[in-house]
C-alpha cells in the first residue's frame, strides 16, 4: 500500500544542510500495524509528514497505493489526504473554542458531507471512543487523556485507510496510554493500515512491525512476535 524508494529529505539552514532522512527504501502492506521507532532527531516525524503527503521529499519516490504521490501538486496531495489519511498528534491540535463534538466533525465539513450526515458521522466516532458523554465539552474540560480520545474520534470519524500517529501516548499517563493504544489496535483490526511514530519501547511492541530509524536511515526492521513464541526481546534502539 505504501512504498517509499530512495526517499531522501534535506533542509537548507543557516548553518548549512540537515539531512533529515537518507535513502529510506520501506514498504508497509494494507492493513499493516507498524511502528516507526528511533531516538530524537532520527527522522521519525520527516517520515510521517512525508507518509502523510504533509511534505514531499527531496529525492525518491513515494507511492500511496497506485498514486505517485512525489507527482501530484498541493491540491492532489490535500485531497489524498482529506479523502484517505487520518491524523493523531501528541499535542492533540484541537480547536479550543470548538466542542469536542464540533472538533471531530470539523475535517467531515471539507469534505463536503452534509451538516446531519457529519454530525451524525462525528457523534460515532465520539461513542466509539467512550467520549459520547463528553460531546458537548469544550477542551479546557477534558482530561489530557480524553482530549487524545477526541483527536483519535476526528482522525478515524471519516474511516480512512490510513492512521497516522505521532507520539500520540507521549503526554499521557499509563493509564490514558493503554486506552488510546487499545483504540488504535482496534482502528486495526477493522481493516486499516495503521503507522505508529513513537520513541517508546513498550509502546512500539504493541505494532506487529518495529522499523527503526538512525541518523535518517532504515537501520532494521523486526516483526514483534507473540510473548508465547518469543522469550527474549530482539529489540534495540
Amino acid at each position: 500500500m505504501l512504498q517509499l524508494q530512495g526517499i531522501s529529505k534535506i533542509y537548507r539552514t543557516s548553518a548549512g544542510e540537515v539531512r533529515a532522512l537518507d535513502g529510506v527504501d520501506l514498504t508497509i502492506e494494507k492493513g499493516e500495524f507498524a511502528a516507526v521507532v528511533g531516538r530524537s532527531g532520527s527522522g521519525k516525524s520527516t517520515l510521517m509528514h512525508i507518509l502523510g503527503c504533509l511534505d514531499l521529499p527531496s529525492a525518491g519516490r513515494y507511492r500511496f497505493g497506485g498514486t505517485d504521490c512525489t507527482r501530484l501538486g498541493k491540491t492532489g496531495r490535500a485531497a489524498l489526504r482529506n479523502q484517505e489519511i487520518g491524523f493523531v498528534f501528541q499535542s492533540f491540535n484541537l480547536l479550543p473554542y470548538c466542542t469536542a463534538l464540533e472538533n471531530v466533525e470539523l475535517p467531515l465539513a471539507f469534505r463536503g458531507l452534509p451538516p446531519a450526515r457529519r454530525r451524525q458521522l462525528a457523534y460515532d466516532a465520539l461513542e466509539a471512543v467512550g467520549l459520547a458523554d463528553r460531546s458537548a465539552h469544550r477542551p479546557s474540560e477534558l482530561s489530557g487523556g480524553q482530549q487524545q480520545r477526541v483527536a483519535v474520534a476526528r482522525a478515524i470519524a471519516a474511516s480512512p485507510s490510513l492512521l497516522l500517529a505521532d507520539e500520540p501516548t507521549g503526554n499521557l499517563d499509563p493509564k490514558s496510554t493503554e486506552q488510546i493504544l487499545e483504540l488504535l489496535e482496534s482502528f486495526h483490526e477493522r481493516g486499516k493500515t495503521v503507522v505508529l511514530i513513537t520513541h517508546d519501547r513498550s509502546v512500539a511492541e504493541r505494532a506487529g512491525r518495529q522499523i527503526v530509524l538512525e541518523q535518517g536511515k532504515l537501520a532494521g526492521q523486526y516483526p514483534n512476535l507473540p510473548e508465547s513464541e518469543s522469550s527474549f526481546s530482539i529489540h534495540s534502539f
